[in-house]
C-alpha cells in the first residue's frame, strides 16, 4: 500500500491536471473545469430528445458535465446522439451517462457498447456498480478499448476506370490513351468492431488492398478497373499535460475570470480518444446499504485500474494515499431559492440535499451534480450560473484562494 501523502483538497485543478500518472481524460477535464471556472454537472433527467437538447443548449456554458439518463429518453436515437454531441463540442463539456451497469461482465460489455444506447460510441463518462465483483471494470475497460479503435478508423477508397496504356485498339473511334476515371470515397466511424484491421498511427495506414477488373466492350478496347481500400487508425491528439504553454495560461488565471477563456478553450480541443469510468462508492439517498467495507472495496479497486476509474460518485473525497489522483462527484446538492437563506433538505423520497459549501469545502468533492435544483426553473442559464457560481467559490475557499 502506498504511504500517506499530501491531500489533493488544497491543490488547485490546474496542478492536479499536471500530476503523474494521471489519465489522458482526467487531464482535459481538469483543464476544462480550469478554463470554465466551472466545477457543475448538470443532471438532465428528462424524457424526449427535444428537452434533452434544450437542456444541454441552455445550460452548456455553465458546466463541465452534462449527465444523462438515456434510457429514459422516449425517443433516444442517433438524432439524439448527434445532437449531444454537437452542443457539447460547441458549448466544451463532457457527456456522462448515468447507466450505473451492475452485472457480469460480459452482459455489461454489451450493455456498454450494443443497442439502441451504445454508451461507449458518444459517452466520455459512464458509472458501475462494484457488487458484481472487480472483474467489472476490465470488462468495460476491454469494450471500450475495442469500440474506440473502430470510432477512430477511416475507410478511403479509390476506385480507377480506364484502359491500359498499349492496349491496342478494336476499332478507329477508340483512343488507345483513353482517360482514367477516379472516384474517392471516404468513411470514418462508420466501423463495426467486429471487423477487422490492422491498426496504426495517424501518419501510418494498412497496406492498401487492390482489386482488379478486365472488361471488353464491343468496338473498344479492353479496360481495367481498380479498387484501392485503405484503412487507417489515428490515435489520441497531444494530452493538454503537454501544452506547458496552456497549463500555465490556466494556473495564472484560475484565480480570476480568464478574459482569453475562448482562445483557451480553442487551444484545449476536443476531449481525448478515451472513456472513463466512475465507481458509485457512496449514495446520498437515505438508508442506502453502501457499507464502509463496500467503499474501501471501490477505492482498492479503482486504484488497481488507475487509467480507466477516473473516480467516484461519493459523498466525499476518497483520495487519501499519495499517489491517489481520483476525481469525485456528489449528487445531492441545493441552494437555497434566491433570497431565502433556508434550504429544502429533502424531496420526501429519500433523496437528501447538502449546500456546495458543504460538499465541496468541508467533504472535499470536486464535482457537483444538480438536477432538479435546475431543471425546476423557469430561467434555467440564470440558474445554472448560481450554482456554477456558488459551487466555483466553495472551492475557491477549500484551496485557500478566497
Amino acid at each position: 500500500m502506498a504511504s500517506k501523502g499530501p491531500s489533493t483538497l488544497s491543490l488547485p485543478f490546474s496542478t492536479r491536471a499536471e500530476l503523474p500518472n494521471t489519465p489522458s481524460l482526467t487531464t482535459y477535464l481538469l483543464s476544462l473545469i480550469s478554463i470554465k471556472r466551472s466545477n457543475l454537472c448538470v443532471s438532465a433527467d428528462v424524457h424526449t430528445t427535444y428537452d434533452l437538447l434544450n437542456v444541454a443548449e441552455e445550460v452548456g456554458d455553465y458546466i463541465c458535465i452534462l449527465k444523462t439518463h438515456a434510457d429514459i429518453v422516449d425517443d433516444f436515437s442517433e438524432k439524439t446522439i448527434k445532437g449531444l454531441q454537437e452542443i457539447s463540442q460547441r458549448k466544451h463539456f463532457l457527456l456522462f451517462e448515468d447507466r450505473k451497469l451492475g452485472d457480469i461482465g460480459n452482459t455489461v460489455q454489451s450493455q456498454y457498447t450494443r443497442g439502441p444506447l451504445a454508451i461507449a460510441r458518444w459517452a466520455h463518462l459512464t458509472n458501475a456498480h462494484l457488487l458484481p465483483g472487480p472483474a467489472i471494470i476490465p470488462a468495460l475497460h476491454s469494450a471500450a478499448a475495442q469500440i474506440l479503435i473502430s470510432l477512430n478508423q477511416s475507410v478511403d477508397t479509390t476506385i480507377t476506370v480506364g484502359t491500359p496504356i498499349g492496349t491496342p485498339c478494336v476499332s478507329n473511334d477508340s483512343n488507345p490513351m483513353d482517360s482514367a476515371i477516379t472516384t474517392t470515397t471516404s468513411t470514418s466511424d462508420s466501423l463495426k468492431p467486429t471487423e477487422s484491421f490492422k491498426s496504426r498511427s495517424s501518419s501510418e495506414t494498412s497496406e492498401p488492398q487492390t482489386l482488379f477488373s478486365h472488361h471488353r466492350r464491343k468496338g473498344r478496347a479492353e479496360s481495367l478497373t481498380m479498387a484501392t481500400t485503405t484503412i487507417s487508425q489515428t490515435f489520441e491528439p497531444t494530452s493538454p499535460r503537454q501544452q506547458a504553454s496552456l497549463i500555465r495560461a490556466i494556473s495564472q488565471g484560475e484565480n480570476e475570470e480568464p478574459h482569453d477563456k475562448a482562445q483557451l478553450l480553442e487551444e484545449l480541443g476536443p476531449p481525448p480518444h478515451a472513456r472513463g469510468l466512475l465507481l458509485l462508492a457512496e449514495m446520498s439517498s437515505a438508508g442506502n446499504l453502501m457499507t464502509k467495507e463496500y467503499t474501501q472495496a471501490c477505492v482498492k479497486a479503482a486504484r488497481e485500474n488507475k487509467q480507466f476509474v477516473l473516480g467516484f460518485v461519493s459523498q466525499r473525497s476518497l483520495n487519501e494515499e499519495a499517489d491517489d489522483t481520483f476525481l469525485s462527484f456528489a449528487p445531492g446538492v441545493g441552494l437555497p431559492v434566491e433570497g431565502e437563506t433556508d434550504g429544502v433538505k429533502s424531496d420526501g423520497k429519500g433523496q437528501q440535499w447538502r449546500s456546495p459549501k458543504e460538499v465541496i469545502g468541508r467533504d472535499g468533492i470536486d464535482v457537483v451534480i444538480v438536477g432538479r435544483g435546475i431543471l425546476g426553473q423557469v430561467d434555467r442559464a440564470k440558474e445554472a450560473e448560481r450554482y456554477r457560481k456558488a459551487a466555483w467559490e466553495a472551492y475557491e475557499g477549500r484551496i485557500g484562494t478566497r
